[in-house]
């Protein structure tokens, strides 16, 4: 389908863009890697008054290691760049089961949290590594922790001015490990089930534990129930897999042409139990 009429603007700069963003409206959509908005707009699912794209802003490019040991990444980052430059061996895993070859050459990871899509792997992912939202507007920038930024279906805490340009961690836990499991639903590649665990043991117990699962709810989200059972637990298989059974505390399980809710439910606590052994696999 062709999507309906819409001005278009390809600011030079960042402060270009969010001149741009002061003088629109709720009507103006902005446009990266295209490779979620685009599909949307021309089977009229989404419409735009105007599209102001950013994707030549080689500003909001680059992956940068910080002072303390965190992680920056720049939001028009790719999922291929992200991927090459990461030395954590799970998100590459993780990252190289997201979509198909173009979809991972264009889509970028600002675009990717921005979108908010309830199957999306990446915001499992980063909120599993403890991921930031750094946000700009010409009011200022201003830094939001993704566990809280993502607030629904397609629904994030980003004001209309603003831009997502990084996403920033801080250094990890020594001896941290990771893993990411998903259930794949097979023609599109998204989540029916997704789960992300990063965990680092000290003195035969888990002294750190980061759970989040996607596809589950209407929004990626940190399984805090299931990290309080893990942490000063001694990560047996028993231990594992109470803790697990907790993947869905709170959250209203979605049920679809994919999975029914109850089917969802059984498989987040099977997903979840699998990518905790398997970072704990990993873990020194």
């Amino acid at each position: 389908m062709i999507p309906t009429g819409f001005a278009y603007e390809r600011p030079a700069s960042l402060d270009e863009a969010l001149a741009a963003l002061a003088r629109g409206g709720a009507g103006t959509k902005v446009i990266a890697g295209g490779q979620s908005l685009l599909p949307l707009l021309k089977l009229r699912v989404a419409s735009a008054e105007r599209l102001v794209d950013i994707g030549r802003l080689t500003e909001l490019k680059g992956i940068r290691e910080l002072p303390d040991g965190g992680l920056e990444i720049g939001a028009l980052s790719t999922y291929a760049e992200v991927r090459a430059a990461t030395r954590l061996a799970f998100a590459a895993e993780a990252i190289e089961g997201i979509g198909d070859v173009q979809v991972r050459n264009r889509g970028t990871v600002g675009g990717a949290i921005a979108h908010a899509d309830p199957a999306s792997d990446l915001p499992a992912l980063a909120l599993a590594l403890d991921y930031s939202v750094v946000l700009r507007s010409h009011r200022g920038e201003r830094v939001v922790p993704l566990d809280g930024f993502l607030l629904g279906a397609f629904e994030t805490a980003i004001d209309p001015d603003e831009l997502i340009i990084a996403l920033r961690r801080g250094p990890l836990p020594d001896g941290a490990a990771g893993a990411y499991r998903k259930l794949r639903q097979p023609a599109s590649g998204f989540s029916i089930v997704g789960v992300a665990a990063v965990v680092a043991t000290s003195g035969g117990s888990i002294a750190h534990a980061r759970v989040a699962l996607t596809g589950v709810g209407e929004v990626a989200y940190r399984a805090k129930v299931v990290e309080a059972a893990l942490v000063e637990s001694d990560g047996s298989p028993a231990e594992i897999a109470a803790a697990a059974a907790h993947a869905t505390d709170g959250i209203a399980v979605r049920g679809d042409i994919h999975a029914d809710r109850e089917y969802r439910t059984k498989m987040a606590v099977v997903y979840t139990r699998r990518a905790i052994e398997a970072a704990l696999s990993r873990s020194g």
